[in-house]
């Protein structure tokens, strides 16, 4: 086993994993939709703009919901996720060593293989987003708004960190327990940032 695949085990090791899994992948959908751009033809749907997508809206229902009746709902959250996963791989890759980088969207291969099965899992199971995580599905159901969406990223905290080609390297060293790091990654997105600003920590090893 690498260094960096030993740190990740040892950190799903001390973290009760489906609350903590289920936290992180919440965090996850959340950022993701708030960081589509949205429709040029339809103002309201305007969001961070930081990947150029609008996967999540009614455009995207209408074609879906008809095609895929039992998971549309998912098929939606999935896709923006897998958007913003990829925008999230092209800004670490600004780093000269992007693999040991930690992100919302990049804690290695155990957690992020565990993180997929889960949204696999609850796919499959027919769960409606909203039911499988509240705050999502509230924050979606109230409509965009860049206040709302601030206020929950620094309701985690504030974090002190560093502008680097690759965003905000947060200080200090990447918490071992899971949701110490999801919140630490969370409150790092506040302030506002017109891009990406992909909150990091960098493992030693």
């Amino acid at each position: 086993m690498s260094d960096a695949n030993a740190a990740t085990a040892s950190v799903i090791a001390s973290a009760p994993l489906a609350s903590e899994i289920d936290a992180l992948l919440s965090t996850q959908l959340i950022v993701a939709w708030a960081g589509e751009s949205g429709s040029n033809d339809d103002p309201s749907t305007k969001r961070m703009g930081w990947w150029r997508t609008d996967l999540i809206g009614e455009s995207a229902q209408y074609e879906l919901e008809e095609l895929l009746p039992n998971t549309w709902r998912w098929v939606m959250f999935q896709s923006v996720r897998e958007a913003a996963r990829l925008h999230d791989a092209a800004v670490r890759s600004k780093d000269h060593d992007p693999d040991r980088l930690v992100t919302l969207f990049s804690q290695g291969f155990v957690i992020d293989e565990k993180v997929e099965d889960r949204l696999r899992q609850l796919k499959l199971a027919g769960t409606d987003p909203a039911e499988a995580f509240p705050v999502l599905g509230t924050m979606v159901s109230d409509g965009w708004s860049v206040d709302a969406f601030q206020h929950w990223a620094s309701s985690f905290g504030k974090e002190s960190f560093t502008e680097v080609p690759a965003g905000r390297r947060l200080k200090g060293k990447p918490p071992e327990k899971l949701a110490e790091l999801t919140s630490r990654l969370v409150a790092g997105l506040s302030p506002e940032s017109g891009t990406y600003p992909m909150p990091h920590f960098r493992r030693n090893t």
